[in-house]
């Protein structure tokens, strides 16, 4: 299909959809942030309501609930923050290679609840085409749940879901991806606050020396930076510097990955098994 006959087919998807009161999973991406503005406009039509859920998670950086405050605010929706400790109460504190269908389970059966509650039956989530293609095993968990993925069953891929974001002038069109910091460690390695704290203080240091695509993955004492590869030279320019700060954070060694920054890395032995 053509990007047209995506957008056609998506914005179908949700008329349907908006018929009836909706909750919207919301993490304050571009992927849910734009599926947020589609739904907010398609209940206007029909005289529904939309509630955004996001999910207060100690796994990812704490600013992504403060980008989500903005953007539902933006496009105004009813917006419910739910916290939650998945670490202690998800099963994934040895980050198993099942972590991330233990997580999206334990997380969108609290947010069914939510819904529940608010008398709402249909649950929609960002997942996007791209996503269908990669190591998701939360994927299983949303399907068990019957969480709905519009934009997934539209065919759209990440980059059709940045245009379209930018055609609805969404602030968050151009933000980069921010997984779950447990996706910084290996499989296998004990999860710790103290560690992905210093993880994410170290990802928001490279952001604000101008690198976009960022991820520091821990394996053991080393460090492994990733970074796009046309920002390499960049921050070789800046090594000492960037040396100094990260040792003040407590790691070891820091390399620089060759290949440059690559969204699942730490999944390609799976992948390769599979």
């Amino acid at each position: 299909m053509t990007y047209k006959e995506k957008k056609k087919k998506l914005l179908g998807l949700i008329d349907e959809y908006a018929k009836q009161d909706i909750a919207v999973a919301f993490s304050g991406g571009v992927d849910s942030s734009l599926l947020l503005k589609i739904v907010c406009e398609a209940t206007k039509k029909w005289g529904t309501k939309v509630y955004a859920i996001t999910m207060h998670t100690k796994l990812h950086p704490m600013k992504d609930v403060e980008i989500a405050k903005k953007v539902a605010a933006e496009v105004g929706a009813e917006h419910e923050i739910l916290y939650v400790d998945e670490l202690a109460q998800a099963g994934i504190e040895n980050n198993p290679e099942n972590r991330c269908y233990l997580c999206k389970k334990f997380l969108f059966t609290k947010a069914k609840e939510v819904a529940e509650q608010k008398g709402v039956t249909v649950i929609l989530d960002g997942t996007n085409e791209d996503d269908l293609h990669q190591y998701r095993p939360g994927i299983q968990a949303l399907k068990e749940l019957g969480v709905c993925s519009p934009i997934a069953a539209a065919g759209m891929t990440k980059e059709e879901v940045r245009k379209l974001a930018k055609e609805y002038e969404i602030s968050v069109s151009n933000r980069p991806s921010t997984p779950c910091m447990a996706t910084r460690l290996p499989y296998g390695d004990a999860l710790s606050y103290e560690k992905m704290n210093q993880l994410e203080e170290g990802e928001e240091y490279l952001r604000g020396k101008g690198f976009y695509n960022v991820r520091l993955r821990l394996h053991g004492d080393i460090l492994r930076v990733e970074v796009d590869e046309e920002s390499m030279e960049k921050l070789l320019s800046i090594k000492k510097e960037v040396t100094a700060y990260f040792k003040g954070l407590g790691f070891l060694y820091i390399t620089l990955d060759l290949e440059g920054f690559r969204s699942g890395s730490m999944d390609i032995k799976i992948t390769k098994e599979s």
